[in-house]
């Protein structure tokens, strides 16, 4: 059975999603990143994964067919931009028992994330409310008195001169969440525009950056820099610890290497932190 599902939208784009993890109830997959998870509320025309999924199972495309498909569900979203683990239910018992566990908190979840600036501390912890932005209803904000409480616990991974790699441990699920606390700390991810990141340019790291006659720089990294590596569940069936892990995409693993090239910081090294997980750096 093949490791990779091909999925298409006429016009739209090409994307090849590979398999995490597979068994009898659960499907794990590693989102690329720039396709929504599932339907955009307010352009539901824009293609989504979900509704390229279910697609496919109706019209019983070779990867359906393979493993008789009938039903899927996502348990979780991810944003637009962000890559990596997602998990999908294969029968509605599944994905009730998963979602609780993800609504009480017993799931684990670990991201790693480029950030913008330095970061002074090695470990550090957010817990803020957050409600949606009454101006812009796309952002979600921090406020005081109302909202949802949220927590994320980060940590350093490597510093480099006016970056910062953290490993992000989201307590809580929140809208934004890791993006909102980040903007929050000063710190906003690289590239997330919509909490104010700015694309990563070789020129502004690269001490004589030069570009030839007629060339226009490209960002080494333009999309948000925020992967989900890692996620630990329950198994809904046989109750057993499922550990599943998205290796860093091509484009963050670029940019670090770039950023340890020509912006490192004297002193720091790249250091896991607890249960890390990534990819050949």
């Amino acid at each position: 059975m093949s490791t990779t599902i091909k999925l298409s939208a006429p016009g739209s784009g090409y994307w090849e999603v590979q398999v995490l993890y597979e068994d009898d109830h659960l499907l794990a997959i590693d989102k690329p990143a720039g396709l929504l998870t599932s339907p955009d509320r307010y352009d539901p025309n824009r293609p989504n994964l979900m509704r390229l999924l279910h697609e496919g199972i109706a019209q019983r495309k070779p990867w359906a067919a393979a493993r008789g498909l009938e039903y899927l569900a996502n348990v979780h979203r991810l944003d637009f931009e962000t890559s990596g683990v997602l998990l999908l239910t294969k029968d509605k018992a599944s994905l009730t028992h998963l979602t609780r566990q993800f609504e009480s908190g017993q799931t684990e979840k670990q991201y790693v994330a480029l950030v913008e600036g330095a970061v002074s501390d090695e470990e550090f912890r957010v817990s803020a409310r957050l409600a949606p932005d009454p101006a812009r209803p796309e952002r979600m904000c921090v406020v005081r008195k109302r909202g949802k409480e949220s927590v994320t616990e980060f940590s350093v991974l490597e510093r480099f001169l006016g970056y910062t790699l953290l490993q992000c441990r989201p307590l809580t699920g929140r809208t934004h969440q890791i993006r909102v606390h980040l903007a929050h700390r000063g710190c906003p991810v690289v590239g997330d525009k919509l909490y104010g990141g700015s694309p990563l340019w070789l020129s502004r790291i690269k001490v004589g950056y030069r570009l030839r006659k007629g060339e226009t720089e490209r960002p080494l990294l333009e999309r948000l820099a925020l992967h989900a590596e890692r996620l630990v569940v329950l198994h809904p069936v046989t109750g057993q610890t499922v550990e599943i892990v998205a290796p860093w995409p091509k484009d963050l693993q670029a940019a670090v290497k770039q950023l340890r090239r020509h912006a490192p910081m004297p002193g720091s090294a790249y250091r896991p932190a607890s249960q890390k997980a990534g990819g050949d750096l």
